[in-house]
């Protein structure tokens, strides 16, 4: 009889009290993903469910939570004990992956992908069915590939080999339990070179999509170097890269944020990292929101309510409680 694969882990909160729920579920995503915050947008109900499973170096977790982000700060990414890249591929609901000055939003039938040896942020805005798979970095390092460039990206699902990663990575998690170690392996290392294919495919496009998308990656890279100015404006931004506000406003016409908004979401971010720091509970809350281009405190306040469902004094608190 041949040796099954190991077995699956489960974990869920339907078995934990509702009050206590979001501290086991950020402990959760702690241990599994190996140092990982998370917040849950100042919801104070919350469900969630995570099942893991292994194809040889491969993890494949299906995630299934109400809305929440994770976060790796530079320090948690420098602690990291072994490389990974990490793919989100919802089968419902959306997520942002943000690193490296970029930005790619994912939803069924696509599939994103980022570096856990770097900082970044998933938001994911409404309740989410996700797979997200862990491969060896050192693995599709390999044949001269650079992956930075291909980071926080949309690769794609729809079509092309692309869609085949997409398929293996989904068939190979619901048939795991029914696979022999040896099986899981291999599907692990198919899932690898699809995966590294895929990302060929990306890194040589030459198509007008890749050209937006790399001006988009300018624009993104701009706002990250002036975000704490407070004169960051559509027109200092065209002035700066040479351009038009009309053609600033294409290239974030297929965003789920405007130009204007996505800017605010990267202040309101900030804010948020260091309201959350205990090495900055000496500053005050509107010294830190005009640190970050911010210029009147009742605007920063009810826009960072409208982002987080709290106010910034109520998040300070319950993060550095929780911290």
């Amino acid at each position: 009889m041949p040796e099954m694969s190991a077995p699956t882990s489960e974990m869920s909160t339907d078995s934990v009290a509702p009050g206590e729920r979001a501290a086991i579920w950020r402990d959760w995503v702690w241990t599994h993903f190996g140092g990982l915050d998370s917040d849950l947008y100042g919801d104070t109900d919350f469900d969630g469910h995570m099942t893991a499973s292994r194809a040889g170096d491969v993890v494949l977790t299906r995630l299934e939570a109400n809305r929440h982000r994770v976060l790796r700060s530079p320090q948690l990414a420098r602690e990291s004990e072994r490389a990974y890249l990490k793919i989100v591929a919802p089968w419902k609901g959306s997520a942002g992956v943000q690193q490296q000055g970029r930005q790619a939003w994912v939803r069924p039938g696509g599939w994103a992908i980022y570096d856990t040896t770097g900082s970044y942020e998933i938001a994911n805005p409404e309740r989410v069915e996700h797979l997200i798979v862990m491969l060896p970095k050192d693995q599709l390092a390999e044949r001269g590939l650079r992956l930075e460039p291909l980071m926080a990206r949309h690769v794609g699902g729809v079509s092309g080999i692309a869609r085949v990663a997409l398929e293996t990575m989904r068939t190979t998690y619901q048939e795991l339990p029914g696979m022999s170690e040896s099986a899981a392996r291999g599907a692990g290392e198919l899932i690898v070179e699809l995966v590294r294919l895929s990302l060929q495919e990306l890194a040589g496009r030459g198509d007008g999509r890749t050209q937006l998308e790399a001006f988009r990656d300018r624009i993104r890279v701009h706002i990250g170097r002036h975000l704490r100015d407070p004169s960051l404006t559509l027109d200092h931004i065209a002035q700066a890269l040479n351009c038009s506000k009309r053609h600033l406003h294409n290239a974030f016409s297929a965003e789920d944020d405007t130009l204007a908004q996505y800017i605010q979401r990267q202040r309101i971010q900030a804010c948020m990292r260091e309201l959350a720091d205990p090495a900055r509970a000496q500053r005050t809350i509107t010294e830190i929101a005009f640190s970050w281009g911010f210029n009147n405190g009742a605007h920063f306040s009810r826009v960072f309510r409208e982002h987080t469902g709290q106010s910034p004094s109520d998040f300070r608190e319950a993060a550095l409680r929780q911290a």
